[in-house]
């Protein structure tokens, strides 16, 4: 069998490509030095606590109230219904959006109306497929 021309620079490129990589490697060795093997070739690094920069500890940096959005929501998904239950632990009104994408093509995936969850709020979301579900997630909008 006969070597086509672009896997013969290929192997040629990667023969070079690995000799460049290996090269110095071999270079960094003196000629007259033997290398050691094993537990004994390798000094123990001897560190001065001294020399350590001090640096203050580091501080989490406090979360932006703008931050604070977004109602938690588990989805669950039993045969083709897909149930969402959201609540909304912050004092800013959610949007939230139940998003069903179904398994088979002729299937229509559903998108859901938009329900707003207020503080302290909680909401029941339900879809379903005619057959299998594919995925379902949430959505979250501002008012």
């Amino acid at each position: 069998m006969r070597a086509r021309p672009s896997r013969t620079l290929s192997l040629l490129f990667t023969s070079v490509f690995l000799t460049g990589l290996l090269g110095p490697g071999a270079l960094a060795q003196s000629p007259g030095e033997e290398s050691a093997h094993g537990p004994e070739a390798a000094a123990p690094v001897v560190v001065d606590l001294a020399d350590i920069p001090v640096e203050p500890p580091v501080q989490p940096s406090r979360p932006d109230p703008r931050e604070h959005f977004g109602a938690d929501c588990d989805t669950e998904i039993n045969g083709s219904q897909v149930t969402a239950h959201c609540h909304n632990g912050y004092p800013q009104t959610d949007l939230v959006r139940l998003h069903v994408e179904c398994d088979r093509w002729w299937d229509l995936d559903g998108d859901g109306a938009a329900v707003a969850v207020g503080p302290a709020g909680r909401v029941e979301l339900v879809s379903r497929c005619w057959k299998e579900v594919r995925s379902a997630w949430v959505s979250h909008q501002r008012p």
